[in-house]
């Protein structure tokens, strides 16, 4: 029996973008349990007084595509939070993105923003969005870099610079490539580099792919300054 194809929902992204601009997307940050659309066909009745064998008869009636929802961490005026916000009684093209890159593109209202501030545990928001029109489900499409990659620390000899990998659309792993001077380090494939004297004077970068089933995509971090002694 073949192993299962399941697959938990961690790294699934959720983005908006104007109905006017549908190419620019707005990625909102800090969200979880995630509820895609899901639609309910009314089935009205059809039944008259020839119905055969005195059966009630019901055709095929118009489709709902129901409502889309998410929760998430909530931090006030936030650029998520002021998206939110403005997105008020206006329709906006909505993009979730699957690990496998697989994206759910939808028209929807947002209809509802939930905020919650308990005492003694984190603010969460819940979002609904209304559902507008049949949504599209895409083929596996290749990862996409959200947040750029960045490397924090000071290139200095002995001293451990640390990555930030971002945030991927898509991307079931993520895999790193360390350069001094846009030259591969050998075996410099994890989240942190050490910088050695060899790297005095030279910048040092990371390469982060990004990776799913069907396709990989680079992002290459900013250089550090040269590293020094």
């Amino acid at each position: 029996m073949p192993d299962t194809e399941a697959r938990i929902g961690y790294g699934i992204t959720f983005e908006m973008a104007d109905i006017e601009t549908p190419t620019v997307f707005v990625y909102l940050a800090e969200v979880f349990d995630v509820t895609p659309p899901s639609d309910s066909t009314d089935t009205p009745d059809a039944t008259h007084m020839q119905s055969p064998n005195k059966t009630m008869e019901f055709i095929d009636g118009l489709t709902d595509p129901g409502e889309a929802s998410f929760s998430m961490n909530y931090v006030p005026n936030s650029p998520s939070d002021k998206a939110l916000r403005a997105a008020k009684g206006r329709r906006k093209w909505c993009r979730t993105t699957f690990p496998n890159g697989v994206q759910l593109l939808f028209r929807g209202t947002r209809s509802g923003y939930e905020i919650s501030a308990p005492t003694d545990d984190k603010m969460t928001a819940d979002v609904t969005f209304k559902v507008s029109g049949e949504p599209v489900m895409t083929e596996p499409t290749a990862p996409r870099n959200l947040v750029v990659p960045v490397v924090a620390g000071t290139p200095v000899v002995g001293a451990p610079l640390v990555l930030d990998p971002g945030v991927w659309a898509g991307a079931l792993e993520l895999e790193y490539q360390w350069q001094v001077d846009g030259a591969d380090v050998v075996g410099a494939t994890g989240s942190s580099y050490v910088p050695v004297t060899a790297d005095i004077g030279s910048a040092v970068t990371c390469i982060v792919t990004g990776i799913n089933d069907d396709f990989d995509t680079d992002a290459t971090t900013v250089a550090t300054a040269n590293v020094a002694t």
